[in-house]
C-alpha cells in the first residue's frame, strides 16, 4: 500500500477536514445498511493521516496531542462509527513510542508510514472485571511466544493489518504482542451487532496457539511504573469523538429546522428558525457543543504540555484535564443527540433519514468506559491532592 506522508501539523489538520468531508456524505447510508468502510479506510491510509503521530526522526509528522484531538473531533463529526476504527491505532502506535526497541520502532514506524493499520484485541468479556485478562502467553523453546485467548470489542482487527494483542505472560505481567492479521490460528469474526456504532465491526478475535516472535513482543506492564500519558492521550481521543458527535448532531439539527422544519403555530413566527422557543434551545445546546470543545482544547495543551516534561504532577494534571473532557463530551454527546428530535419535529424521527444514529452512535460510545469515575478522580485530586491511578484509562 502507498501512503501519503503528511509534513506537518497544518498539513494534517486539512487532510482531515477534507476527508471529513467525503465520509460525512455518506455516513447515514453506511449506518442503515450496515456496511462497513473499507474503501473509507483504505482513503485514511492512503492519505497519510495514520502516520501523523510516528516520530520526526522516523519520518513522521510527530504531530502535537491539540491536532491529533482536532482530527478526531473532525471524524466523529462526520460520522461517529468510523471515527471509532483508528483510535486504537493510535494508541498502539503510542505503545510502540513508548515501550518499543530502537529496532522495533524502526520496523512498525515504517509500517505506519506505509499506510499499514493496527486494530486491537485487548477486552474480554465474562471476567472479573476490564483489567482482567486471562489470554496466555507462553514461551516456546526456540525463544518465541504462543498465544491463546477469546477478546471482545476488537474495533478494527477486521480492517487491520496488524492487530495488537493484551495478554498476561507467565510473569503474570501484561504484555503487547504485534500478530498479523492472516496469522495462523487467530480469526476475527464481524459479530459486533451494538445498536451504535454499527460499522466498527467490534467483533472477536480468536487465538488458538498462534505464533508470535520474540521481537514482536513489547513490555507494556512498564508503561504503568513511572508517570504516563497511555491512558490521557487514548482518553483523548474517546473526549473527541464525542464532542465531534455533539457537533455533528448539533450540525444535523440546524439544517433540519432551516429548512424542513415548521413552526409551532402558537409562536407567530414565518419559520421554525424564527421560533423564540427554539431559539432559546439551541442556544443551550450551542453551549454544550462550546463547552465540550473548550475542554477538550485544553485537555490536549495538557497533554502536550506533559509530553514535553514528564512528571508525576504533570502526568496527573493532563489525566484530570483528559477525565473533564470526557465527561463533558460524553454528556454533550448524549444530550445534543437526543435533543436533535425535540427541536426538529415529528418529521425528524422517520427511519428513512437515520438521523437517530447520531444519538444510537453517542449512546453506544459513551459506554466505553463509565465517567462517574472520572468525576471521582477529579474530586480526589482537587480535595485531597490525590493523583489519578495508572491503569490507563485515566
Amino acid at each position: 500500500m502507498a501512503a501519503h506522508v503528511i509534513a506537518d501539523d497544518t498539513e494534517a489538520l486539512a487532510v482531515a477536514a477534507a476527508l471529513a468531508g467525503e465520509f460525512r456524505a455518506g455516513a447515514a447510508e453506511r449506518d442503515a445498511a450496515r456496511r462497513l468502510p473499507r474503501a473509507e479506510l483504505d482513503r485514511l491510509s492512503a492519505s497519510g493521516l495514520l502516520a501523523v503521530t510516528v516520530p520526526a526522526e522516523h519520518g513522521g509528522a510527530d504531530v502535537g496531542a491539540d491536532t491529533l484531538a482536532e482530527i478526531f473531533r473532525l471524524l466523529g463529526a462526520a460520522d461517529g462509527s468510523l471515527a471509532q476504527i483508528p483510535q486504537s491505532h493510535f494508541v498502539y502506535v503510542n505503545v510502540i513510542r513508548r515501550q518499543g526497541t530502537e529496532q522495533q520502532r524502526k520496523h512498525f514506524f515504517a509500517e505506519v508510514l506505509a499506510g499499514r493499520r493496527f486494530g486491537n484485541a485487548q477486552s474480554e468479556a465474562g471476567t472479573r472485571h476490564v483489567q482482567d485478562i486471562r489470554t496466555r502467553l507462553a514461551s516456546a523453546p526456540d525463544g518465541s511466544y504462543v498465544l491463546d485467548g477469546v477478546k471482545h470489542y476488537c474495533t478494527g482487527a477486521l480492517f487491520a493489518d496488524w492487530i495488537p494483542v493484551l495478554a498476561r505472560a507467565e510473569d503474570d505481567k501484561l504484555y503487547v504482542a504485534y500478530v498479523p492479521r492472516d496469522a495462523p490460528g487467530l480469526t476475527v469474526t464481524d459479530d459486533w451487532d451494538g445498536m451504535g456504532q454499527r460499522t466498527t465491526a467490534s467483533g472477536t478475535v480468536r487465538l488458538a496457539a498462534v505464533p508470535v516472535p520474540a521481537d514482536r513482543v513489547l513490555p507494556h506492564h512498564l508503561t504503568f511504573e513511572g508517570p504516563q500519558l497511555h491512558g490521557a492521550t487514548a482518553q483523548l481521543l474517546h473526549a473527541a469523538i464525542d464532542t465531534g458527535i455533539a457537533g455533528g448532531a448539533l450540525a444535523e439539527a440546524v439544517e433540519f429546522v432551516r429548512t424542513r422544519s415548521r413552526p409551532w403555530f402558537e409562536s407567530g413566527a414565518e419559520t421554525a428558525a424564527g421560533d423564540p422557543l427554539l431559539v432559546q434551545r439551541f442556544g443551550e445546546l450551542a453551549l454544550h457543543v462550546r463547552t465540550a470543545e473548550a475542554l477538550l482544547r485544553e485537555a490536549a495543551r495538557a497533554v502536550g504540555a506533559a509530553g514535553g516534561r514528564l512528571t508525576d504532577d504533570t502526568a496527573a494534571e493532563a489525566s484530570v484535564a483528559v477525565a473533564a473532557a470526557k465527561v463533558r463530551a460524553a454528556e454533550a454527546a448524549v444530550e445534543v443527540a437526543s435533543a436533535l428530535f425535540e427541536v426538529s419535529g415529528t418529521r425528524a424521527a422517520l427511519d428513512s433519514l437515520n438521523l437517530h444514529r447520531h444519538w444510537r452512535d453517542a449512546r453506544t460510545h459513551t459506554l466505553h468506559d463509565p465517567v462517574r469515575w472520572k468525576i471521582q478522580h477529579i474530586g480526589r485530586y482537587v480535595l485531597n491532592g490525590t493523583r489519578p491511578p495508572r491503569h490507563g484509562l485515566l
